[in-house]
């Protein structure tokens, strides 16, 4: 029996070759899109998942007086770690970690780049499972001075040669040496640490360190016992935080605990995340799985609406088999069998779709993902289950709707197709292009947001500007860096700062003198060289900019326009901004006598999730800087970064000369959201052409049925366009009732999602109205391609067999 159905489902197949393409095409984009966003998902939901332990991460909420709003960072103080181990029965054990950036080491007088380093504690692989080679985890990171490396990075500077207890002199450093206490198997790709050298943290901080109440510089990770009550113990915080640093100074502090679950995806509003590979907002990922969802379903309606209405020709095959005694039952599952081949055969146009489209997706989502169809026999199963599921349910309302004909009227010629089945074939397109308008709304104000926030004047100029590592230990150069830049004929200026604009500056705090009592507010603070608005055309609106003077270094400030109107709200003496200049300022418990000297018109110096915070900028060359700001001509780009990579390498030959153009920084920080924008574009028009294919469809099964009336019409006078018109029209129709359903759920959908940004596009009518309008066009294109060939046949050829 299950032979001779499959041979039906076969045959069927081969006769009926366009509705057969229709559906395998229409259910194989459907599910290749479906399985390219699970490999997404799958990916994302288990960074760190290696991990064994309950590990949570202690953030913080930093909430003083001057800041635009609280602000969540991901940093915490030196002593919390060993403190709250004490203090609190539920913590089984903590690690603190903290970036050192790249390192430069030497090996045989070959110097070898580290890219990514951290520094942790010698309970580190104790927290979390990386797995060690070689050397003891309990003791690897005990020592001062101790450094694990990758499997990789031990290649990379020793080839084949053990590494083990090897000592590596630091580059430029003379009396600096590493030793190499372990090797730890390559860090996968979805951990959310990433490093290729982590060194003891008891090499940069001594037990005077434990007494730095108030200074953010490293993440702790803290290892819970089971069944801890995480709310109990985040109620007991304040309290701790109070008995450490006194009411005053834990007013503007507030700690939580986030699961090591929730880190990569959780982490978006949580500002200084330095080390946080790969951060992804975890609503995105809901977004992907729905809207997969969404294209497989309408892949589904496909099958549904073209095998039922397909189903009329095949009346009298199923009034001949249920008069030769075949039960209901027994038709059931023949038509079930067949969908289910069907949905087989879209399996595996699917998986080539999947191997072909993979590496496009790798490529712009950064990531690793792999097909690991003949590689993981669970993954082969769950797809070999979900084909069948997906045929069963696709195949559910055509098989009952063919296994109920009447074979005595089917028999006797009587018509089987009545309107209701109609009216439900037509439900099934309103909500297939129901779910299609809203996709391309969605897509019209994702691509717009995007571009708002790539394109927004962010109050300084960032164009042909290249960024340069510096750090602080090559400060004393700077300025013979500088002038022999400064020769270079396609340099038109140079200047340097402590942080990038772009990155989350770091928070001090602030005392203002001024009319009345002292003011105390915490501000973002960047320290830079004195051209440094020149070089960025930053707007001054009140006061001088710095003089490169030393009376000038460490006693002058810029402020912005925000931190201002916060200063002359504090005062209380109703001042202007001018008024400010010349005013007593400095950085709080520095004693310092300082003075504002101007205020600069605010600008974005975050990226635009984030509204525009205080900021003071000053100018104090002996802390040093991080980076150079390169401006150059931009006539010759590629002869512009030879010369200054030249000049580079003459003044500080023993650093690798690395550059980033700030475009590309900024470009980077909205790279998540560009990464939605593109993946829900490509969803949206494999949506569309999948709908396309079952309106193709419907409308030749449709035109099928009325040949005849084609071609009466046209032996009456009608003209092309007026039966075009007329056969288009109940289609467009649906579409119409399609625009209005969906337009106020895309509303609300995209009103909630915009409301994540601080600078965000306006909802505008006209981009419901172009949507619309675009689903009109491609179901009129659609429907009326078709029509237009049923309209110019020779009605001859329809008529001659009456």
């Amino acid at each position: 029996m299950w032979k001779n159905y499959l041979k039906i489902a076969f045959r069927n197949i081969r006769k009926n070759k366009l509705f057969s393409f229709l559906n395998i095409a229409g259910l194989s984009i459907g599910m290749a899109v479906c399985i390219l966003i699970m490999l997404f998902v799958n990916y994302e939901r288990n960074f760190d998942s290696i991990h064994t332990k309950n590990i949570y991460r202690l953030d913080e909420v930093q909430n003083w007086e001057g800041m635009v709003a609280p602000q969540k960072v991901a940093l915490s103080m030196y002593p919390m770690g060993p403190t709250l181990l004490d203090e609190f029965p539920e913590i089984d054990n903590y690690t603190r970690i903290t970036q050192n950036g790249e390192m430069r080491l030497l090996h045989e007088e070959k110097q070898v780049v580290l890219a990514t380093t951290l520094s942790a504690d010698d309970s580190f692989f104790a927290l979390f499972d990386f797995q060690i080679l070689a050397g003891d985890p309990e003791n690897a990171l005990t020592e001062p001075y101790s450094i694990v490396l990758t499997t990789s990075s031990s290649e990379k500077i020793f080839g084949n040669e053990p590494a083990l207890g090897k000592v590596l002199p630091v580059a430029n450093q003379d009396s600096t040496f590493f030793t190499v206490t372990g090797i730890m198997a390559d860090i996968p790709d979805n951990s959310h640490l990433q490093f290729e050298g982590l060194v003891s943290l008891n090499t940069y901080a001594g037990p005077q360190a434990m007494g730095n109440w108030g200074g953010n510089w490293l993440t702790t990770y803290l290892e819970l016992s089971e069944g801890a009550d995480i709310e109990a113990m985040e109620s007991k915080f304040p309290a701790f935080l109070v008995s450490h640093m006194g009411e005053e100074g834990a007013g503007g502090y507030e700690l939580f605990l986030q699961p090591l679950s929730e880190v990569h995806a959780g982490s978006t509003d949580i500002t200084h995340d330095y080390i946080n590979y790969q951060k992804f907002d975890g609503a995105y990922t809901r977004i992907f799985f729905y809207i997969a969802l969404i294209v497989l379903f309408i892949a589904g309606i496909n099958f549904v609406n073209l095998s039922s209405a397909k189903s009329i020709s095949r009346a009298m095959e199923i009034g001949v088999r249920k008069a030769s005694g075949a039960s209901k039952t027994q038709l059931y599952l023949q038509f079930i069998g067949e969908s289910i081949v069907i949905s087989l055969m879209a399996m595996l146009l699917a998986a080539v779709f999947v191997f072909l489209a993979l590496p496009l997706l790798n490529q712009f989502s950064q990531r690793q993902l792999e097909f690991p169809l003949f590689t993981n026999p669970l993954f082969f199963g769950f797809m070999l289950l979900g084909a069948v599921m997906v045929g069963i349910l696709s195949g559910l309302y055509p098989a009952l709707y063919l296994s109920s004909f009447n074979p005595v009227n089917v028999l006797k010629g009587s018509p089987v197709s009545g309107k209701r089945k109609a009216d439900f074939r037509n439900v099934l397109v309103v909500v297939q292009f129901s779910c299609a308008i809203f996709l391309i709304i969605s897509t019209l104000f994702a691509s717009r947001q995007v571009r708002f926030m790539q394109e927004k004047d962010l109050g300084f100029s960032h164009e042909q500007v290249i960024t340069i590592p510096f750090g602080q230990r090559y400060t004393e150069r700077y300025e013979t860096l500088k002038q022999a830049l400064l020769g270079s004929s396609q340099v038109q200026d140079v200047t340097a700062s402590g942080q990038r604009l772009g990155n989350n500056l770091h928070q001090t705090g602030i005392t203002f003198h001024g009319s009345g009592p002292a003011v105390n507010l915490a501000t973002s603070q960047v320290v830079v060289d004195p051209n440094f608005l020149d070089v960025y055309e930053i707007e001054l609106i009140a006061g001088r900019n710095f003089n490169d003077t030393e009376a000038d270094n460490g006693n002058t400030y810029l402020i912005n326009e925000s931190l201002a109107k916060e200063l002359i709200l504090k005062d209380g003496e109703g001042r202007d901004i001018e008024s400010l200049i010349g005013s007593q300022f400095g950085f709080s418990g520095m004693d310092s006598a300082g003075r504002i000297v101007g205020v600069v018109k605010d600008f974005n110096f975050n990226s635009l999730h984030h509204k525009i915070e205080t900021l003071t900028i000053f100018n104090q060359r002996n802390w040093g800087f991080e980076e150079l700001s390169v401006k150059i001509s931009g006539d010759n780009v590629p002869e512009a970064l030879a010369q200054i990579e030249s000049i580079w390498n003459t003044q500080t030959p023993e650093r690798e000369f690395e550059y980033q153009f700030l475009d590309d920084h900024f470009t980077e920080l909205y790279r998540a959201d560009q990464t939605v924008n593109t993946i829900v574009g490509m969803l949206t028009g494999l949506s569309i052409l999948i709908s396309c294919l079952g309106l193709f469809g419907l409308v030749s099964f449709t035109l099928e049925q009325r040949v005849k009336e084609i071609g009466i019409r046209k032996v009456l006078g009608a003209s092309v366009t007026t039966v075009v018109a007329i056969l288009s029209k109940d289609f467009i129709k649906l579409v119409l009732v399609a625009i209005v359903l969906a337009v106020p759920v895309s509303w609300y959908v995209v009103n909630q999602w915009i409301q994540d940004f601080a600078y965000r596009i306006d909802i505008e009518w006209w981009l419901f109205a172009v949507s619309g309008l675009v689903a009109i066009l491609i179901a009129l294109a659609t429907v009326s391609s078709q029509a237009f060939k049923a309209a110019i046949r020779n009605p001859v050829d329809s008529l001659k067999s009456e």
